[in-house]
């Protein structure tokens, strides 16, 4: 699964890199623990334009009578995307690319413990996340909100945790975001050996309250505690 990441690219770096407008409700500053029902920068396309945007983390069903009416659908599972009531609309039309320096993940330590780790590429570029959105309106309630693809862990995600976010490289961008055409479904899949990087780090990530770059920090071997440069 995914559900905490980090961003610390400034909006208008974010636009830059995907050839995107940049909307007035993106979240701005740099963020070490973003978590569902936060608003997120995502990349949207549609009317021959890409636009950066702030979409709700936390899918949210068209039959919903609120936005808290069921469970909290943060991630949506490749291999049943496509036939899942509550995705198969928007994975056919709705995509998005959601930006990330990297995401948490926790692996089982003894008596029950969660080990945090933080994920990045191994190459240190920003990640794009697959992402699927939609609008949901009620009375004067409107929101737009999102959630990110995940599948079952490649090699390097399988010794923590066996599921991981979808990444999008650069040069599928356009057909994931609905530009290229059809045939995303093949992008659905994990990372290869080698692609991703993981660190141990510290379990004052563990509250989702907590937030900076310490977070993200290395643990020291054998100490417990983040190394901050």
């Amino acid at each position: 699964m995914c559900g905490r990441f980090a961003i610390t690219l400034p909006p208008e770096a974010m636009a830059q890199m995907f050839d995107a407008v940049l909307g007035n409700d993106v979240p701005t500053g740099a963020r070490f623990n973003v978590c569902p029902t936060q608003a997120v920068a995502a990349v949207t396309s549609g009317e021959g334009r890409r636009q950066l945007r702030g979409l709700r983390w936390g899918f949210v069903p068209q039959w919903y009578a609120s936005p808290t009416d069921g469970p909290l659908l943060i991630n949506a599972r490749a291999e049943s995307i496509a036939e899942k009531p509550a995705f198969r609309a928007a994975v056919r039309t709705r995509r998005c690319l959601i930006p990330a320096d990297g995401f948490y993940e926790w692996s089982a330590g003894e008596a029950g413990a969660r080990l945090p780790w933080f994920i990045s590429r191994a190459d240190g570029a920003p990640m794009a996340l697959a992402g699927i959105w939609q609008e949901w309106e009620r009375a004067d309630t409107r929101l737009t909100a999102c959630a990110i693809v995940t599948c079952a862990a490649g090699p390097d995600m399988a010794p923590i945790h066996h599921r991981e976010p979808v990444v999008i490289e650069p040069a599928d961008w356009p057909l994931w975001l609905g530009e290229a055409g059809h045939g995303a479904a093949p992008l659905m899949r994990a990372r290869p050996q080698g692609a991703l990087r993981a660190w141990r780090v510290g379990v004052a990530v563990n509250s989702n309250r907590a937030e900076g770059s310490e977070l993200v920090a290395p643990l020291e071997a054998g100490s417990g505690r983040a190394v901050v440069e």
